[in-house]
């Protein structure tokens, strides 16, 4: 099996924060990063404390997981230094990993 490294990097928001738009933008037309994905939480804490959701409810503030991850280290960097402008600090976690070719 063949693999490349990577860098992946995961970035907690809000759906209130209204950042989404901002950093997909970014992502997909500056950054131009190999891949990217939105995960929408239905339970999280953390520093304003704890947010749920019921399947009948439409909450506008659950916890989202913007997950994007490139091979080329520097146009990860690139991108990290960007985000750290927008996103609190602590909410950006980043790591390497391998993808299958």
């Amino acid at each position: 099996m063949k693999t490349i490294d990577i860098l992946v990097v995961r970035i907690y928001i809000n759906e209130a924060s209204h950042l989404v738009d901002n950093i997909v933008d970014y992502l997909k037309s500056e950054a131009k990063v190999s891949r990217m994905s939105i995960f929408r939480a239905i339970k999280g804490f953390g520093e304003t404390g704890s947010s749920a959701a019921s399947f009948i409810d439409l909450s506008l503030n659950l916890p989202l997981v913007i997950e994007f991850f490139d091979s080329d280290k520097d146009k990860i960097n690139t991108a990290l230094n960007y985000l750290q402008g927008l996103v609190k600090p602590e909410h950006i976690i980043f790591w390497e990993a391998k993808m299958t070719r």
